[in-house]
């Protein structure tokens, strides 16, 4: 029974993702080549791994337990490379990282432009998604780093500080809401303007209006927040985003409020695995984004 290194990356990603199509996405495959090889895999293994259905793909056992062994085969690969590189004179290596909105907008930036420029070796995968997703992902071991809201339960994660998140109102001058403090349920007898469906914040707080039983009223989905706050400038709605952007995009026709809920002032952390199991490349970035939650800890004060 041989398996190609291809085929246990290309499995792991639909293990993942739950679809062919997106794990095929993932690894720069064709739907057709992904679902032969897939195929093939079955015919090896002489057992169906992946059942079929409408939303997508879920594991069987067979499959279960190929995409553990999988992943150990990879990791492992991953540390030779790691430490064959180190004698070479350099680490190389890629790391996955995922992280929630405000981290991929806000924070991961700079903070990867510094580490990226220290270690021209290193790539870095960065894939946005929801904080609880990340944490599964993690877990899971189907992601190296992720960066998280503190919102989500870590329990089995080892994990550190790396930057305080405030969410803000954004308002035309003159609106209702502008330059008082409010709670998030008042809002939404308004109009919002939204990020697209796919943003991890802007799901977050569709959940939160749900539960307040008054679901957003969304006028406009846009996919930056510089977008949203020239729409919201021209009287379109108002919007719910991180305070560092909504300073960075401000313009006279704009007011920031704070919301007086508790959950608008997050602290972001880190999370890894706590068996050790990191390749060296995903060390060095973890040490790295670790001296960042520390200084901005020390900002915090």
């Amino acid at each position: 029974m041989r398996f190609e290194l291809t085929d246990l990356q290309l499995f792991v990603r639909i293990a993942e993702l739950a679809s062919i199509s997106r794990g095929a996405a993932r690894t720069n495959m064709s739907l057709a080549s992904a679902s032969a090889r897939v195929r093939k895999m079955e015919e090896l293994a002489g057992a169906r791994l992946l059942e079929r259905g409408r939303r997508g793909v879920a594991l069987s056992a067979a499959g279960r337990a190929l995409v553990y062994h999988a992943r150990l085969v990879l990791q492992q690969i991953e540390h030779m490379k790691g430490e064959l590189s180190e004698y070479a004179g350099g680490l190389r290596g890629l790391v996955r990282l995922q992280a929630n909105s405000a981290a991929v907008s806000e924070f991961l930036p700079e903070a990867l432009g510094e580490f990226l420029a220290a270690h021209p070796g290193i790539g870095v995968d960065v894939e946005e998604i929801s904080s609880h997703e990340i944490v599964r992902a993690v877990a899971g071991g189907f992601v190296d780093v992720g960066i998280v809201a503190d919102i989500a339960d870590c329990s089995g994660l080892q994990t550190f500080p790396f930057a305080i998140d405030r969410l803000v109102v954004v308002t035309q001058d003159g609106h209702p809401t502008a330059r008082r403090r409010v709670a998030f349920r008042d809002l939404l007898e308004h109009e919002f303007v939204g990020m697209v469906a796919t943003n991890a914040l802007q799901q977050h707080l569709s959940e939160r209006a749900i539960a307040a039983g008054k679901p957003l009223r969304l006028r406009v989905r846009l996919n930056s927040f510089q977008a949203v706050c020239r729409m919201v400038g021209n009287g379109v709605g108002l919007a719910v985003m991180p305070e560092t952007a909504a300073r960075r995009f401000k313009t006279g026709a704009l007011r920031i409020s704070r919301l007086s809920d508790s959950w608008s002032l997050r602290r972001l952390h880190v999370c890894v695995r706590p068996d050790g199991g990191l390749t060296p490349p995903a060390r060095e970035l973890v040490a790295h984004l670790r001296r960042q939650g520390e200084r901005a800890q020390l900002g915090a004060v």
